[in-house]
């Protein structure tokens, strides 16, 4: 594919420097077929390019919060994930261009898809395992679940925004997210019939639902935005004790959007 690129690049070139009789050589459609080649390796780069930058704003973010979070950078594993999930195929059309910004977006009903720090935090603070199975609250447009999902061995997702739900379901299908499985329903009451959950993510801020920290496992780890007063959240890390009480720590300052259903 390089060496094809490569050609592609050339033959354009000629073409565009009038010195190229190939018209009378090649069908019209070879060319259509050249073009749609390097314009694909072109958006490729940009895309690599893009997300390289992306990958470094974060790493600076954790040196920046580590006095908070008390982590200076992010696991290597959580880092190709953060490199592997394709942002711009989670946020709507028109914000393509945005898709590598360190920054929310909106993905509509009121939702957004979370700034790729906080992704990158999150998924950090509950220091996932290969055959780990997670439970996430707020599917969102499918994002963080599919950051999750190269780094455990299944995700369980919830949704609570009928369309949202919907198309999180059909756009990590197609992208061969095999190992989520997303479900229409109100988060609160978690997945009684999937656990217990080596981990909990909660991308939505309010209460902590008594029924997550039930679905729990033994030594699991939820990350959760915690309402603390009226316009006033905390990320925090709760982790389960063997006698079934948790611990948790107050991690950062966030905003995110109310956690609904029965909470």
């Amino acid at each position: 594919m390089a060496l094809l690129a490569g050609t592609c690049g050339v033959w354009l070139n000629e073409l565009h420097s009038h010195r190229c009789r190939c018209p009378r050589r090649y069908p019209k459609f070879v060319f259509a077929l050249i073009t749609i080649f390097a314009m694909s390796n072109l958006a490729a780069d940009h895309h690599d390019d893009v997300q390289a930058r992306l990958i470094r704003e974060i790493a600076s973010d954790f040196r920046n919060t580590s006095y908070l979070t008390g982590r200076s950078s992010m696991a290597q594993a959580v880092e190709a994930a953060m490199r592997a999930v394709p942002r711009h195929e989670f946020v709507d059309p028109t914000d393509q261009d945005f898709a590598y910004r360190n920054r929310p977006l909106s993905i509509g009903h009121g939702q957004t898809i979370s700034q790729p720090f906080i992704v990158a935090l999150m998924t950090d603070l509950i220091d996932p395992e290969p055959n780990d199975r997670v439970l996430e609250i707020g599917t969102g447009s499918g994002y963080q679940a599919a950051v999750l999902a190269k780094l455990v061995a299944h995700v369980y997702t919830i949704e609570i925004v009928a369309p949202l739900a919907n198309r999180a379901r059909s756009r990590l299908n197609k992208l061969g997210y095999d190992n989520v499985t997303v479900r229409t329903g109100d988060g609160n009451h978690g997945w009684p019939g999937e656990a217990p959950f080596d981990a909990v993510v909660v991308t939505a801020a309010g209460r902590i639902p008594s029924a997550l920290v039930a679905q729990l496992a033994v030594g699991g780890r939820m990350v959760i935005p915690v309402t603390i007063t009226s316009g006033q959240q905390e990320l925090i890390v709760m982790e389960k004790l063997p006698d079934g009480s948790v611990e948790r720590q107050s991690v950062l300052p966030v905003r995110f959007v109310p956690l609904t259903g029965d909470n």
